[in-house]
């Protein structure tokens, strides 16, 4: 099936609970139910009909369960209609900067609580990144959260106690970035070795976090004190320009991030940059076939006894 245009296309286009099931359907079974209990794939499961019309609920004929399109999938046992699901994931992935919860209540007729979860489960379900570099990359760290109380007192206002670490590392336009507890040498180096290929050229600032770089690799520094933002032709203004990017978008969409759940938002701004060559429909299209989980409330607040269930 051809991808959306657009947003209104969608809406022009599908216009039923039905339609929504279907094309659903389509994108994750390709015509072929896939049955979530046993893992069988067949044309020939059994189409069960309530009260004569058939409603998108199957049998398997080897297991004998009864499945629809939902189970096992971020939609399993949700209250909301497909449409509400689908319209949030098409704003969420097509907003460059994100869309706040607020917003999105409005938009689909949800309480804001609803919509900051649905926000969540999305993000849940983005793949995680899995780029490495072997190419010249660029590396710099930021810092997100409140604004430093110590700025003064030669941290540059970059105090752990307000704020939190950032490191990114951004190569042939695919960007990586994870956040990190501290930018030290024992924190960054393993991210680095697992990512970037050994002798890789590696651009960086003149933190002296990165001067053993040179030992795996080809290190060149920048020297961002002097005010040199570019030499003999390298530079960091590529990962410097996601830094800026995902700022704008936590504080001028959400406002605030916790450090509970900033890796999630820095995961949903990685995924934009490196699908930003997509269109909007093949970026709905892309993650509503990839595989999906589905993410409890309490999960999402990490609330003890969901950190105990899952040991």
């Amino acid at each position: 099936m051809k991808p959306f245009h657009s947003l209104l296309q969608m809406i022009d286009t599908l216009h039923t609970e039905e339609d929504f099931r279907e094309y659903l359907e389509d994108m994750r079974w390709h015509g072929e139910p896939v049955c979530p209990h046993c893992g069988s794939i067949s044309k020939y499961h059994y189409k069960l009909t309530q009260k004569g019309e058939f409603k998108g609920l199957y049998k398997c004929k080897d297991c004998r369960e009864r499945f629809t399109v939902r189970i096992g999938t971020m939609f399993e046992d949700s209250n909301l209609p497909l449409k509400k699901w689908f319209y949030a994931i098409f704003l969420f992935l097509s907003h460059k900067k994100g869309i706040s919860s607020c917003q999105l209540a409005r938009d689909i007729h949800v309480t804001q609580k609803t919509a900051w979860f649905m926000l969540h489960c999305i993000r849940h379900n983005i793949k995680d990144d899995d780029a490495t570099f072997d190419d010249m990359t660029q590396m710099d760290e930021t810092y997100m959260g409140g604004k430093s109380r110590s700025h003064g007192n030669g941290t540059q206002g970059r105090s752990l106690k307000e704020k939190t670490p950032i490191f990114g590392m951004v190569s042939d336009g695919l960007v990586y970035a994870q956040v990190v507890p501290n930018v030290q040498k024992t924190t960054l180096y393993p991210i680095i070795k697992e990512r970037v290929r050994k002798g890789s050229t590696i651009i960086t600032d003149e933190l002296n976090v990165y001067n053993a770089l040179g030992k795996d690799y080809e290190h060149k520094t920048i020297p961002h004190k002097q005010h040199i933002y570019a030499l003999n032709g390298f530079h960091t203004n590529s990962i410097e320009g996601f830094w800026s990017h995902i700022k704008r978008g936590i504080k001028g969409i959400y406002h605030l991030a916790s450090k509970k759940h900033l890796s999630k938002y820095c995961k949903e701004f990685v995924f934009r940059y490196n699908t930003r060559k997509q269109t909007d429909g093949e970026r709905f299209n892309d993650f509503l076939q990839s595989f999906t989980e589905r993410l409890y409330y309490g999960e999402l607040l990490m609330k003890p006894e969901w950190a105990w269930e899952s040991n």
